[in-house]
């Protein structure tokens, strides 16, 4: 898998795969040596187009665990805010050498069009695009009510979770509901019916 845009892109052993993976690195985290060498010499962006705090800081702490070179680039104060286009941005990056790009972008489908148009050969990781997805929220969601609520299980099978608030104007919503049910749980949306989306019947 080269870019993860979309909860979609994951098939179910995929996911549990990524979770997995993340279960064994926390327990590296907890121990007396944090850092492993696995991106040693690897240069990751970290493009945020919206504020964010827990997440950028979340992917930056991640890369430096695992060695690799990290970039923080933010609208503010750059070009982007006087108009450059996402082209344009991909291409200074490209010509960095960035190897993988988390991007966090106000406009629905952004993530998709930064790795559809081969801009750059790097990787795309979607950290939140408009109202679309969140797939990298949904993973650590996911991680977490594995961790305290699966009782060991490998997946989410038996447990009922419900989504409460505005699901329309959610990506982390819209996310979560493919992962849950991916991995075995029941998901229930609660709002209003004016905050869900139109053909909530045939999520996900």
């Amino acid at each position: 898998m080269r870019h993860l845009l979309s909860i979609s892109d994951l098939s179910r052993t995929e996911a549990l795969q990524i979770l997995n993976t993340a279960e064994e690195l926390a327990k590296v985290s907890d121990g007396p040596m944090k850092k492993l060498p696995t991106l040693r010499g690897r240069t990751i962006v970290n493009l945020f187009a919206e504020d964010s705090t827990r997440t950028r800081i979340s992917f930056e702490a991640a890369a430096k665990r695992l060695s690799a070179d990290v970039i923080n680039f933010s609208a503010k104060g750059s070009s982007v805010s006087k108009g450059e286009s996402l082209k344009d941005t991909a291409q200074t990056l490209q010509a960095m050498g960035a190897d993988a790009v988390i991007i966090r972008h106000s406009a629905s489908g952004a993530a998709q069009r930064l790795a559809d148009n081969q801009w750059m050969t790097g990787s795309v990781v979607n950290a939140g695009d408009g109202t679309h997805e969140h797939p990298s929220q949904a993973l650590l969601d996911a991680f977490t009510i594995r961790k305290n609520l699966a009782h060991g299980g490998d997946d989410l099978t038996g447990l009922h979770i419900a989504i409460v608030g505005d699901v329309l104007h959610s990506r982390v919503a819209r996310s979560n509901v493919l992962l849950l049910t991916k991995l075995g749980a029941k998901v229930t949306l609660v709002a209003p019916p004016t905050l869900l989306p139109v053909g909530i019947d045939s999520w996900p």
